[in-house]
């Protein structure tokens, strides 16, 4: 992954380093030729500046003096050849031409390029209007860069200045183009280097990035093998450190709910178990004599026993599953919930009385109207009251209580029992959870209060365990309902 990763960004980096190589050369290029035709341009405005103080009385004077300008014209063409390898050319108004050149500059025929009468007219034309021409021509000797201003004198009549003529300096273009081959190697160097930072730099950003992905996926791979201990670092961008550390929480959520599973099945197993061999082995008793005739009603009562608490552990599981599965469905009612606790307690006054529970009924009002699904809401309040018998006791108390506030119902179950341990109260409402992992038989699998949660949950109400001292108390809210009769009134006149 590391080597992809790093070959595709290089990649890219090449092709932008390219990209940004072939752009800057054209660039520097372009410049620096325009930077040489200004140059030369210089120069020549320079000699045409030397060319209008020569005399200008008669032709023959102007080329045939030997005057300390036109000497120093010589020199100034010599330092532009040895400069720029550029020879010189003066041409007047009727055409006549003179090349300034060194003695060096004279033995290099192909610098001496002379351009043609056409050419000539067509430049006397432009700089006449007062025009300089920078061009590219060509001649037996190859391409040239041409620089052409005119050069003008006083008339004296009119004061003012009147072109005379044009200089022309002429360079070879293979001169400009060898000036700045330099150029390439620069660019290249300064690319080569760019593309080494960049390389060195997505080198390691690239190990920030695949490092930490790998001590993922190498966790991956044991927890894909059961080991949900497993831990991925936490290193690298800040992306990648959300993402480990939401990983990490996964694995935490998996362990967990691997150890609950592992604990349910284990208790699930051992309260199946223990029914079974209840029942397999006072039937075999029966079968075989070892249980006298007169002994078989008692030991029937144990294995009728034995099998309503299979059946509640079945029910209980099949109940969970269906819950899970959105497969059942609410019959929304209108009903008192006072009334459905008191039926709930007389349903375990037996167990109550057995234990010798003081019951304490608190309810705001006589009657208190809910609208929820009556059946999965009666399963609830017995779950929580079952809770409260088994872990009170004997002589202990139990408090039950409504209030409404507003439209909200709150009902509560208390006990003074063993409590619940803190470490354990975050896990009360998880399934297959159980607070006392060691249990006897007949105390539960740990899955009243999952269900408890899950039908809060469909009636969009909720379950929660009240902190306080001593014993445990639970909570449900339910939205309040409307009385027979008030139903009644607001359906109107004419209606049933």
């Amino acid at each position: 992954m590391f080597t992809r990763l790093l070959t595709v960004f290089l990649a890219v980096i090449l092709c932008c380093v390219a990209l940004l190589f072939s752009l800057s050369y054209v660039h520097l290029r372009e410049n620096h030729i325009q930077s040489r035709m200004n140059a030369l341009k210089n120069q020549a405005r320079d000699m045409a500046y030397l060319a209008s103080r020569l005399p200008s009385d008669h032709i023959n004077r102007i080329w045939g003096t030997s005057s300390a300008t036109e000497q120093y014209m010589y020199w100034k063409a010599n330092r532009v050849y040895q400069e720029y390898n550029a020879y010189i050319v003066v041409v007047d108004r009727s055409g006549q031409q003179r090349t300034y050149y060194s003695e060096s500059t004279l033995q290099d025929e192909s610098i001496l390029a002379l351009p043609s009468q056409q050419d000539l007219a067509y430049y006397m034309d432009e700089v006449m209007q007062g025009k300089e021409i920078i061009r590219q021509t060509d001649s037996t000797f190859g391409p040239l860069f041409t620089v052409i201003v005119p050069w003008t004198q006083e008339n004296p009549l009119s004061s003012q200045r009147t072109v005379m003529g044009f200089v022309m300096i002429q360079t070879a273009a293979q001169t400009v183009h060898a000036s700045y081959r330099g150029l390439v190697w620069q660019v290249a160097l300064a690319a080569i280097t760019l593309f080494l930072i960049a390389a060195l730099i997505v080198f390691f950003f690239a190990r920030q990035i695949t490092r930490p992905l790998a001590g993922m996926a190498d966790a991956a791979a044991h927890m894909a093998r059961g080991d949900f201990n497993t831990h991925a670092p936490e290193a690298g961008t800040r992306e990648i450190v959300d993402l480990s550390r939401a990983f990490n929480q996964m694995a935490a959520q998996l362990s967990t709910l691997e150890q609950s599973r592992r604990d349910f099945v284990a208790n699930v197993s051992h309260e199946l178990r223990s029914p079974i061999t209840s029942i397999q082995g006072f039937a075999q008793g029966m079968l075989d004599g070892t249980v006298p005739p007169e002994e078989h009603e008692k030991y029937l009562r144990v294995v009728v026993d034995e099998t309503h608490r299979l059946s509640k552990l079945i029910a209980n599981l099949l109940n969970l599953s269906r819950m899970e599965s959105d497969e059942t469905s609410l019959a929304w009612s209108d009903f008192d919930l006072n009334e459905m606790v008191r039926r709930v307690l007389i349903s375990r006054i037996t167990q109550l009385e057995e234990k010798q529970l003081d019951v304490d009924v608190d309810f705001d009002a006589d009657s208190c109207f809910v609208h929820a699904d009556s059946d999965q809401i009666q399963q609830v309040i017995i779950n929580l009251l079952d809770n409260a018998i088994k872990f009170t006791p004997a002589e202990g108390k139990i408090t039950l209580s409504s209030k409404a506030y507003g439209n909200t119902v709150r009902m509560r179950v208390k006990d003074n029992g063993i409590g619940i341990l803190p470490e354990d109260q975050i896990h009360i409402f998880d399934r297959f959870y159980k607070a006392d992992k060691a249990h006897t038989v007949g105390k539960g699998t740990g899955l009243g209060l999952s269900i408890c949660r899950r039908i809060m949950e469909k009636h969009g109400q909720q379950i929660q365990l009240i902190s306080g001292e001593g014993g445990a108390e639970f909570e449900i809210t339910l939205e309040k309902g409307k009385a027979p009769e008030m139903a009644h009134r607001d359906a109107g006149p004419g209606e049933d």
